[in-house]
């Protein structure tokens, strides 16, 4: 499965052979980098000029109401990280379990020239004062991991600076791609069950003040330390 993102380099995947990919999720304006996309996931917020005007039988918009159930039964949005990178990605673990989940245009580095999406300049998501983005590498770890968990890989088939921990590939070895093995995550959920940051409607944001980002970094630093098991 590919899951698409807005970087700059997006538009290289527009060339890519269709047959690499049981499924393409695009997240956010990403929909424009090639038409053949499957599912379409975005926030509620998203601009209604910027939706595709006529999607085609087979092609799914994923909104809040169908991603924010399944997000909650990975720990919810505090833990997984507010990014729509993450969002995209536990949501197809949930709904689409893939053997393989490919990321491209989701490395999360934002330059200081003019362009910062393929689409010319945006605002860079993770940049934003958000209590659940203490570490980009921490909840990229965790996806990983959790991924990992249920027989599926996580790899980044870019080749530019990521934020993104997850293993490199390319177009030739990429449905190769094995889960990360010799883990154990076991403390860093217990540290999650213990701190219960959790908020069902998905709306964290509304009750930020209960959370320590303390605590939360000393959450990533355990996920970051399963995630260093792994690497050995």
């Amino acid at each position: 499965m590919l899951v698409i993102g807005s970087a700059p380099n997006a538009v290289d995947a527009a060339a890519w052979d269709r047959r690499l990919f049981t499924d393409i999720v695009a997240i956010n304006n990403a929909w424009r980098v090639r038409p053949d996309w499957d599912h379409l996931i975005f926030p509620d917020d998203f601009p209604r000029d910027r939706w595709p005007t006529e999607p085609l039988p087979h092609q799914a918009v994923v909104r809040a109401s169908a991603y924010v159930p399944i997000q909650n039964q990975f720990g919810g949005f505090v833990y997984a990280g507010g990014t729509m990178a993450y969002t995209a990605g536990y949501w197809a673990l949930g709904a689409l379990k893939p053997r393989v989940m490919a990321f491209f245009g989701c490395d999360m580095v934002y330059s200081t020239n003019a362009q910062t999406h393929f689409y010319g300049k945006g605002a860079p998501d993770p940049l934003r004062e958000d209590i659940s983005l203490r570490s980009l590498e921490a909840k990229s770890a965790r996806l990983l991991l959790l991924a990992a968990q249920r027989g599926c890989a996580c790899v980044n088939l870019s080749q530019n600076p990521s934020r993104l921990v997850f293993p490199r590939a390319t177009l030739d070895d990429v449905a190769e791609a094995k889960p990360v093995a010799g883990f154990d995550a076991s403390q860093a959920l217990q540290e999650e069950a213990r701190l219960s940051y959790y908020v069902p409607s998905g709306k964290y944001w509304k009750e930020e003040e209960r959370f320590d980002p303390a605590a939360i970094d000393a959450l990533d630093a355990l996920w970051l330390s399963a995630y260093e098991q792994a690497r050995e």
